[in-house]
């Protein structure tokens, strides 16, 4: 930390802090995530060096740049650009009721599509994707930050004991205990959408086991026929239940009221670079055929998605809530037995979880 100078702390979470500060060489702001490893075995703090190392080599314009990862008094330090326009969370509560245009909604999620895309064809989940975590710069790009630190912090014993977390955001496949993969990824830009297009969460309820039950199987308030049936529709897609339903995010990208607002936010050599299709060609003579993209049946995450999460650790999610939806219970399944303490807070709901692990059968 002697390169930096603290300014302030601008957020806390389950990761840990989140410091701006300025680079004494030059004067640059820039946000430094502080991560507690400091139970952590060895083995797991190299880990989690590799993977980070991974993050902080992937550019792309719509993704909050890392800069550098270093270790002090045993914490991690992230380090990566500061997005001096604030996240979409903040933006969206800022409306006040007012709706905003399909054209806004609309260049705003192409450009965090183009992210997720960069960040699924190269077999890495995001894992958190929620409004918290989508920024804007200066000039109002859209950066998706935040991906890849889940996966360090799935290391922790203290994690498995005690997180918070907002759930708005699960999966029905994540509800029912089941491994992360791609398509929950797409559930939960299908949440972000929902709150671009409504202002608000699109499963909402009381308490953890009420928004468990919406999630898996509750409908949820209509979009304002304001905006098309192509924007409709497409969310419609994004919250099918069965994630081998859900579109890809190239699937998503080659939709023809989506593809062509792509060149506005890519040079034709990205485009190129990262896509193959003819949808694709009219964007201009420098828009040559790609490497085609890998399709997402093959998609995995840095680790084996069994290892990802484990939603009765991390969120508290009651396990016979599988009864709702007819899957049937393993025969000696031991669970976990969880209290939930509920904080109100301003913007939605958060949980405290402590979780104490009765015995578990391997």
């Amino acid at each position: 930390m002697d390169k930096y100078i603290k300014v302030r702390k601008i957020g806390e979470g389950s990761f840990g802090k989140a410091i701006l500060v300025k680079a004494k060489e030059d004067g640059q702001q820039y946000v430094i995530k502080e991560i507690n490893i400091s139970k952590m075995s060895n083995k797991e703090r190299e880990e989690s060096r590799r993977e980070v190392a991974v993050l902080a080599n992937m550019k792309h314009p719509n993704i909050v740049l890392y800069r550098e990862s270093f270790e002090e008094n045993g914490c991690l330090y992230i380090v990566m650009d500061y997005c001096e326009g604030g996240d979409l969370f903040k933006k969206i509560n800022a409306q006040k009721g007012i709706l905003f245009s399909e054209d806004q909604i609309l260049d705003w999620f192409v450009q965090i599509c183009l992210a997720l895309k960069h960040i699924h064809d190269r077999k890495i989940l995001h894992r958190d994707i929620k409004s918290q975590n989508i920024f804007l710069t200066k000039d109002g790009t859209i950066q998706l930050g935040d991906f890849g630190i889940a996966r360090v912090l799935n290391s922790t014993a203290e994690l498995a004991r005690t997180c918070i977390g907002t759930p708005y955001y699960l999966s029905p496949e994540i509800c029912q205990n089941k491994p992360y993969n791609n398509k929950s990824d797409i559930w939960a830009l299908g949440c972000v959408l929902y709150e671009m297009c409504t202002l608000k969460h699109a499963f909402e309820a009381g308490n953890m086991k009420n928004l468990v039950l919406k999630i898996i199987s509750g409908p949820f308030p209509p979009v304002s026929m304001h905006y098309s049936y192509d924007l409709r529709n497409l969310l419609s897609q994004l919250f099918k239940r069965n994630p081998r339903n859900r579109p890809s995010v190239n699937s998503i990208l080659e939709k023809n009221f989506i593809a062509k607002r792509v060149e506005k936010f890519l040079t034709p050599e990205l485009i190129a670079e990262g896509f193959n299709h003819k949808i694709f060609h009219k964007f201009g003579p420098h828009a040559s055929p790609a490497k085609r993209p890998v399709q997402e049946q093959t998609l995995t995450s840095v680790a084996p998605a069994q290892k990802i999460t484990k939603p009765a650790a991390k969120y508290g999610v009651p396990l016979t809530i599988r009864k709702s939806c007819g899957v049937p219970k393993k025969p000696n399944e031991k669970k976990p037995l969880t209290k939930i303490r509920q904080v109100r807070i301003v913007g939605g709901w958060k949980f405290i979880l402590e979780m104490q692990i009765i015995s578990e059968v391997q």
